[in-house]
């Protein structure tokens, strides 16, 4: 059961329907590629020489192992695990990336950081903070800098879904199925200059699942950032469905997790709270549980595109007023 919140009518079946299908061909797999959270603060200099000499220093190998000591020294679960500096003229940025527990982690890397820029002022008093937060991090805005690099948890999640299932359950075919993917999710997004838009509707879920187990909805913004690729395996007769998610930002603890209704949502699907024997587990796997939820979303709605059910399914299944006025 993965809950979700919504006021749209068809996504709870629709989503329904893909994890049908892919429980009834065997499963998905999830793997997580990577965990961790990013701030990112701008510095200013007199200089552009001089800020470029605070770059060399963090980035030579003798310093990485103070620096980590330091940021380290904030928290039990903090572990910096590594900084990327950019310049623009006399100003540096400086991404700093951060193992955080099961925490989503903003607030212990902005302590981090914070601990960081303390000492760095002493070698470099010439430093002036302008903030802790340059927008190279980047939170709450789409970017290329965490399509590529990640931010969070990084995820793939795959299926293959047999062709009887394609059939019966999704109403449609494969070869349409590849057909609609490359021209839609491909190529028209490649056509509209997308970034990190390359699915069908990943927000959807995304922040469904996002508002139901406490998490910051407003990160639905890179969290819903998503390649989804479909395939043809076995002879081209069964589908391989796959969705990669570099920066799906989660937590089980802390924030909205510990309202009543999400922590009980969290509870649901085993994840509630810290993992006392190995740190960062649940919120790793929380973050797993949102990309299949977007495996199934994409393709339940690619199935419902392909087969030309879309404005039908809403007709049917979208909450009318009529419903609202007798609910209320």
């Amino acid at each position: 059961m993965v809950p979700m919140a919504t006021t749209e009518g068809c996504l709870v079946a629709s989503t329904n329907r893909g994890c049908k299908a892919i429980l009834m061909s065997g499963g998905a797999t999830s793997i997580l590629l990577r965990d961790g959270m990013t701030r990112a603060p701008v510095v200013r200099f007199q200089s552009s020489k001089r800020a470029s000499e605070l770059k060399f220093y963090i980035e030579d190998p003798a310093n990485s192992t103070n620096l980590s000591d330091i940021f380290n020294r904030t928290s039990r679960f903090a572990r910096l695990q590594g900084i990327k500096c950019a310049i623009a003229g006399k100003n540096l940025y400086m991404r700093f990336s951060c193992f955080t527990g099961d925490a989503m982690g903003m607030n212990m890397v902005s302590k981090g950081v914070e601990n960081v820029l303390d000492y760095l002022q002493n070698t470099f008093p010439d430093m002036d903070v302008i903030s802790v937060s340059g927008n190279f991090c980047a939170d709450k805005k789409p970017a290329a800098v965490n399509w590529i690099e990640g931010r969070g948890k990084s995820v793939v999640c795959e299926a293959i879904i047999t062709e009887a299932v394609v059939n019966k359950v999704l109403k449609t075919t494969v070869p349409a199925l590849l057909e609609l993917n490359m021209l839609k999710n491909l190529t028209g997004s490649a056509m509209a200059g997308a970034m990190g838009g390359f699915n069908a509707h990943a927000a959807n879920i995304v922040s469904a699942v996002f508002i139901a187990t406490g998490q910051d909805p407003a990160q639905n913004v890179e969290s819903s950032h998503c390649l989804t690729m479909m395939e043809g395996v076995n002879g081209g007769k069964d589908l391989h469905i796959s969705v990669t998610m570099p920066c799906i930002e989660v937590g089980t603890v802390g924030g909205g997790t510990q309202l009543a209704s999400q922590a009980a949502c969290l509870n649901m699907l085993g994840v509630k709270g810290a993992n006392a024997s190995s740190p960062g587990e649940n919120a790793q796997n929380l973050a797993r549980i949102v990309a299949a939820a977007v495996l199934a979303g994409e393709l339940s709605l690619m199935s419902a595109l392909a087969a030309g059910q879309l404005v039908k399914s809403h007709m049917k299944y979208n909450r009318s007023s009529k419903d609202v006025k007798a609910a209320a």
